[in-house]
């Protein structure tokens, strides 16, 4: 059991276990002054003070009481020497309260006497090194010597039952005590401590150093008491002998020191020096390692101990690999017979084994209440942070806690013990956390604060609460929490708004609308060119919009959006950060126009921050362009939806005329060895009989009118109407028909039937058939009189260059490597059909224009007759 738990279950001991301890104090003053209970250890010579848990009636401050009851004095049946022991044991008493150091047993009450018991009180003692060690466990007073009385051995075995129930026995919960390596190393530290401290400053050798006078308090540091057999030294000669009388069978027992620790020398030479208490301190770290069993066991007896002292040397030997390396050399000295040869008090400070991070910061804390504040501040703020981590978790709760406690009430350095004490709530169990700090941290809670103590509790207001029980919670720090936001500190109520964003799960949804977020607006609104505070307020919202209902997101979160004007990154990127959450989570129901009127103008201006690295850039854009394309997605579709909604003439207009023909511009080209001649007129059923003989002419239906039609000259019609297309042409559909020129020619048909096209003006399914050949021709070789093609200019057709090169003879060779003709499809064809003008006779460089000229653009190659 932690020694820290002991007083809290000290007022639950049971009823007749305080009944007993109150009948053997009564009639002693000291029951006016402390509340006294059960017994937990025992010390002194023979282990006669009986050490009880209590704690004073004043201020309830947590205490122990030496009790001695006279009567275990009286088996030595001379009253003369029952009155020794009783002055041997108060002269101890005073000689304690003299001596005022951390290392040496703290008395807070005089001894008291009454006619049974002598009592005094001291700081709160968990038990004496002899109870830890339980060497003396099986040891009674000895029964050798009790003349067996008539009756036989019956009455011998009541006898010693009788004596044995007067013993002082080892307390239950030192008999699985275990002993840390640093625990012991800082015992034997602080056992240095004291004795240089009685050396050189008392000017006393203590002469009775061993376990039954060393004493372990609850915060586990280890004090010296026992100051029974004090000698005086001259303060000129420290280093001289002084006379001592030596362990003698004739002087009880309980008036002598411990004869299994005695310095040879005050045995064998009557005298003692500084020395022998080294000698003393020697043998007690040898029984620490020796599983508590001193290596001279005399027994009471000088003989038995100058027999053991001849074969010490031997047996510490023995001893030392059991030993720590860094202790043994300085061990061995001290054991040693020859006083010369030991080690003094303030040299042994100085061994290696005792230069230790932890070491030194757990002897600053036992002396922390002789150090100023600033002192106190920076160790508890730097050092012991340091050190902690270092520190075995048992010497936290029994030599850190219990001082760090103690500092709670002082205001002055609240804020830098609030730095271990955060370290603490981190690193306890819940169930450390609800016996041992519990009660502590509600003090805290409820008693005024320094700024920096404010601070250091809501920065870690998350660790606290997830150790705290859910109702003390709600009860302690919650409205500790909403008091923070109304204080007039910066500080405080930045350190708020974060602690909120830290706990938020922890916040009922009620007191996130009616309590966290106004009082986080109003914060925001008063610091709003804070750059930290509105970092912390961002971070606020981010985390509690989740339990936030639409409306007061919408209300009260974006026009606090609006207002942030700093240009720094992180800010940006955190505000980035809440538009982008708010478009994706589509509960929140962020809409187009507020994205288009209210976050865009926000965001845009960002791009061009410099501030901003590559990722953050890169992220504000893609957000920005998330946003652009949801707007363009909504109104796309609601424009499609207002445009079907019209009448069909008025839907398909803006459609017809963007992909008009008379919208299209087609490049000019000319036809190279072409000539344009006046020709006669002709009629249109001389025309639609050259069509029907092979003969190749345009007729009367390219133009979509009959034979008979008025309409029947193309070039009438197209001089009266400029910009009229095939397409308007009422008369009769226009139809196309592709002649190959060659059995390669793209598109061309090798045998009997023609390939159909459609025409720009057909619908969808109807198909016509056409005679035109749109594919590119092959041309042969000219005549050497530079003969050119003769067609008349009144003409409805146009001769191409095979047909002239036919009629005079010439040859057409079939070759692969013809000259592409200039209509690359029979679309650019019809989009070429634009103007219709007269054609006018010329040289062959005048016909450079002639897709110009025709209203549709299109020329038409037939091939010659055979």
């Amino acid at each position: 059991m932690p020694a820290g738990t002991m007083f809290a279950k000290f007022k639950s001991t049971n009823v007749a276990a305080a009944t007993a301890t109150q009948s053997v104090a009564d009639g002693n003053p000291i029951t006016q002054y402390f509340e006294i209970g059960k017994p937990v250890a025992c010390a002194g010579p023979e282990l006669v003070w009986r050490i009880h848990d209590a704690y004073r009636k004043s201020d309830n401050k947590e205490c122990s009481v030496f009790i001695f009851e006279k009567k275990i004095a009286e088996k030595l049946h001379k009253p003369r020497r029952k009155e020794t022991i009783t002055e041997l044991l108060k002269s101890s008493v005073k000689t304690l309260e003299r001596f005022r150091h951390p290392r040496i047993l703290q008395i807070y009450h005089t001894v008291e006497e009454s006619a049974d018991t002598l009592a005094f009180a001291s700081e709160p003692i968990f038990a004496s090194l002899s109870n830890v060690l339980a060497f003396h466990e099986s040891k009674t007073y000895e029964t050798t010597n009790v003349t067996p009385a008539a009756g036989g051995a019956a009455a011998a075995a009541a006898q010693a039952q009788a004596a044995a129930n007067t013993l002082p026995q080892r307390p239950a919960h030192a008999k699985e005590y275990n002993f840390l390596d640093m625990e012991l190393k800082y015992g034997f530290l602080q056992l240095t401590e004291a004795l240089a401290y009685l050396h050189y400053s008392g000017h006393v050798i203590h002469r009775n150093v061993c376990p039954s006078s060393i004493l372990i308090t609850k915060r586990g540091i280890w004090k010296l008491a026992g100051m029974e057999y004090v000698e005086r030294m001259n303060e000129n000669d420290l280093n001289s002998s002084i006379p001592c009388p030596p362990w003698s069978n004739r002087v009880s027992k309980m008036a002598q020191p411990n004869l299994d620790f005695m310095a040879p020398e005050t045995q064998s030479t009557s005298k003692c020096s500084l020395l022998s208490d080294m000698f003393s301190l020697g043998m007690v770290i040898c029984a620490v390692f020796n599983n508590g069993r001193p290596l001279i066991q005399a027994g009471n007896s000088t003989s038995n101990y100058a027999k053991q002292m001849e074969s010490l040397d031997d047996l510490v030997h023995k001893l030392m690999p059991r030993l720590p390396i860094a202790l043994q050399e300085a061990t061995s000295r001290m054991a040693s017979r020859d006083a010369t040869a030991r080690p003094t008090a303030q040299l042994l400070q100085l061994i290696k084994y005792f230069i230790d991070t932890p070491i030194n910061a757990l002897k600053f804390l036992d002396v922390v209440n002789m150090k100023d504040t600033q002192q106190k501040s920076q160790f508890y703020k730097t050092t012991l942070i340091e050190a902690m981590p270092l520190i075995p978790r048992k010497l936290w709760w029994q030599n850190i806690w219990p001082m760090l406690k103690s500092e709670i009430n002082n205001n002055e350095v609240l804020a830098a013990v609030l730095q271990p004490v955060m370290l603490f709530v981190q690193e306890a169990t819940h169930a450390e956390y609800d016996t041992l700090m519990s009660a502590t941290m509600k003090i805290i809670y409820n008693t005024p604060k320094s700024i920096q103590a404010s601070v250091t509790i809501l920065e870690n207001l998350h660790l606290i609460i997830e150790k705290t029980k859910p109702e003390d919670v709600t009860t302690d720090i919650m409205p500790m929490l909403f008091y923070s936001f109304d204080g007039s500190t910066i500080q405080v109520q930045s350190a708020a708004v974060v602690a909120v964003a830290n706990v938020f799960d922890s916040i009922d949804e009620l007191s996130i609308r009616r309590m966290v977020l106004p009082k986080v607006k109003m914060v925001f609104e008063k610091n709003i060119t804070d750059p930290k505070i509105v970092q912390n307020v961002l971070m606020c919202i981010e985390r509690v919009m989740d339990r936030m209902e639409r409306a007061q997101v919408m209300d009260e979160v974006l026009p606090l959006l609006a207002n942030i004007r700093i240009p720094d990154p992180d800010i940006i990127m955190r505000t980035v950060r809440i538009y982008h959450k708010l478009f994706v989570d589509k509960t929140y129901g962020l809409t187009v126009e507020t994205m288009a009127t209210n976050v865009l103008p926000l965001l845009i201006p960002h791009t061009v921050n410099p501030a901003l690295n590559f990722e953050q850039y890169c992220y504000l854009l893609e957000v920005l362009q998330q946003m652009l394309e949801a707007i363009d997605r909504q109104q796309r579709n609601k424009l499609k939806l207002d445009n079907l909604s019209m009448a069909s003439p008025e839907r398909h207009r803006t459609l017809r005329h963007q992909f008009s023909t008379d919208n299209m511009n087609a490049p000019p080209f000319n036809i190279p060895n072409l000539r344009i001649d006046q020709r006669k007129t002709s009629s249109a059923e001389d025309m639609a009989r050259k069509n029907s003989g092979g003969s190749g002419m345009l007729g009367g239906w390219w133009f979509g009118c009959s034979p008979s039609s008025p309409d029947s000259n193309f070039l009438r019609v197209g001089n009266v109407f400029p910009n009229r297309r095939l397409s308007d042409n009422t008369l009769m559909t226009p139809k196309i028909r592709i002649a190959p020129s060659c059995a390669s020619s793209p598109g061309g048909t090798p045998g009997s039937g023609l390939p159909t096209r459609r025409h720009s003006s057909i619908g969808p399914q109807e198909r016509r058939g056409s005679t035109i050949n749109l594919s590119p021709p092959t041309y042969g070789a000219r005549g050497s009189s530079g003969s050119s093609l003769s067609v008349p200019s009144t003409s409805a057709y146009v001769k191409s260059p095979l047909l002239y090169s036919q009629k005079q003879g010439g040859s057409m060779p079939n070759t692969s490597s013809s000259v592409p003709f200039l209509l690359s499809s029979s679309m650019q064809s019809i989009r070429s059909r634009r103007q219709s003008t007269v054609l006018s006779s010329g040289p062959l460089g005048s016909g450079s224009g002639l897709l110009q000229q025709l209203g549709s653009g299109m020329y038409q190659l037939f091939s010659g007759r055979n």
